[in-house]
């Protein structure tokens, strides 16, 4: 496993490669971690090999160092897995060509659209299609190239991404579960967030331009609801002030306001979402959205954007409900009939929640092995 992520950064990328390699060593499978370091020896019982890396927007970035060959010919893999590759799993994409292996990449992260993001004008939409130019060139090596959602794997085919499939991502039900809503510390932090009896309006995720959480001031004069934002990143501050200002600008009395609970995780994390009544998610780039996974594994109903990973993971009206990003206000409108409503946010979330109970890691790694056995075939054919 290549991956452009993992220990001790936290996000979706590492999370996904932790859980496969957890669910492979209970498969009684055997693997190798290549990351960027620094990076813990093992993991799982599994040996990670940390290479150089260098910091890019605060994430160690690996370089594909002579290493990286030498490591992957010691291991002799029947299969490389390449996780969200951009630059250590391209070049791992292409190695498996040279050693003739067959390769899967899984495609996780939204780059030109980051990218796009990031650049002014036609500066930015040059940038994105020279990086879905790279994007197909790097996946061109895959002998399978497995999108998270199908509007994600829409994507890869409209942009000519060749030999592609779908494949989602678990959630772990035995730490994300309606219990903790009433474990004591999960009952003392609801006092403590919504001392009068607010609906708490949660977010969890970086804190980051792509994600969009300017969007969160439709919400944020709501009356009798307060945010609580669980994560952290490089726009902690600017995020924190716009959301600030807009509820003590609101008419009338302001709500309280929001609650920055930074990066957390564990039982710490799971006694967060447990507290919220309703989940927010804001960003319109999502090749997948876990979060809204783990949200809707305690129950409660996700508010999310009509675009990308969330059109696969809210059944809009039953599971939770869709916003229209083009059209101001839509945000707002979806949060407020739901804060309004107290026992069709307890229907919806209670069908949320039954909707992942069957997703364990377990089983989306089986179905990835499955994977590693059809891109065993078409290197077979394509080496013919």
């Amino acid at each position: 496993m290549v991956t452009e992520s993992f220990l001790p950064t936290l996000n979706g990328v590492t999370t996904s490669v932790c859980r496969v390699a957890q669910s492979l060593r209970a498969l009684g499978h055997e693997a190798l971690i290549i990351a960027p370091g620094p990076a813990p020896a093992t993991f799982e019982g599994f040996r990670v090999r940390g290479l150089p890396s260098i910091s890019v927007r605060q994430f160690p970035t690996g370089v594909p160092t002579p290493a990286l060959r030498r490591t992957l010919e010691e291991f002799e893999p029947d299969v490389i897995h390449a996780a969200s590759p951009f630059v250590l799993g391209a070049r791992a994409l292409q190695l498996a060509d040279h050693m003739d292996t067959p390769a899967v990449a899984i495609y996780q992260t939204d780059m030109p659209s980051y990218i796009q993001q990031h650049g002014p004008g036609r500066l930015g939409v040059g940038a994105a299609n020279a990086a879905w130019r790279w994007i197909r060139r790097m996946h061109a090596h895959a002998d399978l190239t497995l999108a998270p959602s199908r509007p994600t794997l829409d994507e890869l085919r409209a942009h000519g991404v060749p030999r592609t499939d779908l494949w989602a991502r678990g959630v772990d039900t035995s730490l994300f579960s309606p219990r903790w809503r009433t474990d004591p510390s999960t009952l003392e932090l609801r006092r403590a967030l919504a001392p009068g009896g607010e609906v708490l309006l949660g977010y969890v995720g970086r804190l980051a331009p792509e994600k969009e959480l300017w969007r969160l001031t439709e919400v944020a004069q709501i009356p009798g609801t307060r945010l609580v934002i669980v994560g952290d990143g490089p726009h902690r501050a600017q995020i924190g002030a716009q959301l600030t200002e807009a509820v003590a600008s609101m008419p009338g009395r302001p709500n309280r306001s929001p609650v920055f609970l930074g990066r957390q995780s564990g039982d710490d994390l799971a006694r967060s979402y447990a507290a919220f009544d309703v989940f927010v998610h804001t960003g319109t780039r999502e090749t997948f959205g876990q979060t809204l996974q783990e949200a809707a594994a305690f129950g409660l109903p996700v508010v999310a954007p009509a675009r990308g990973g969330p059109l696969d993971l809210v059944d809009h009206g039953r599971t939770g409900l869709l916003f229209d990003p083009d059209q101001r206000g839509s945000l707002h409108d979806h949060v407020d009939a739901l804060v309004g409503d107290a026992e069709w946010r307890s229907t919806m979330g209670a069908r949320a929640e039954e909707m992942v109970r069957g997703r364990s890691w377990e089983s989306l790694t089986q179905r990835l092995v499955g994977h590693y056995e059809a891109a065993r075939e078409v290197r077979t054919v394509r080496a013919a």
